[in-house]
């Protein structure tokens, strides 16, 4: 795959009780930053359908009530360039847990005006997306 080409990157903000869900990064672009569960937008598979494989093989929870966010344009973790899909979604059923701990140390539940000190720059969008509607980010110049 040419690295030069920007990849889709997929997260998702899940509301559970007025809280959403991040885990601790680790060995990857944003190490040590809190995250929503998400990853790549595989060939020919649905926006739906990696929200819910991604969230399923990361935290083992199930969601529904899955709709856009926003679209933007992340660049922030140069060398890496990805169109990142904001998904929102309401947790189903299950409790978050690690089941890729090469990736992730921790899933907890945050109040989403208390969140850890370093999250991702996706989380910051998401929330704003959430409060004001604003559903683009093109890069920051």
């Amino acid at each position: 795959m040419d690295e030069n080409k920007p990849k889709v990157g997929m997260g998702i903000m899940i509301l559970k009780d007025g809280k959403i869900l991040l885990g601790k990064r680790k060995n990857s672009h944003g190490s040590g930053e809190y995250a929503f569960p998400g990853g790549h937008l595989e060939y020919m598979e649905s926006f739906e359908g990696c929200a819910k494989r991604e969230t399923k093989e990361e935290c083992g929870i199930e969601i529904e009530n899955i709709r856009f966010q926003y679209l933007a344009n992340l660049t922030k973790y140069a060398s890496k360039h990805y169109v990142q899909i904001g998904l929102a979604a309401d947790w189903k059923s299950g409790e978050p847990s690690v089941l890729e701990p090469e990736k992730c140390e921790s899933w907890d539940w945050y109040d989403i005006d208390n969140l850890p000190e370093s999250t991702f720059e996706t989380v910051g969008w998401a929330i704003e997306s959430y409060k004001t509607g604003k559903n683009y980010r093109d890069m920051e110049k």
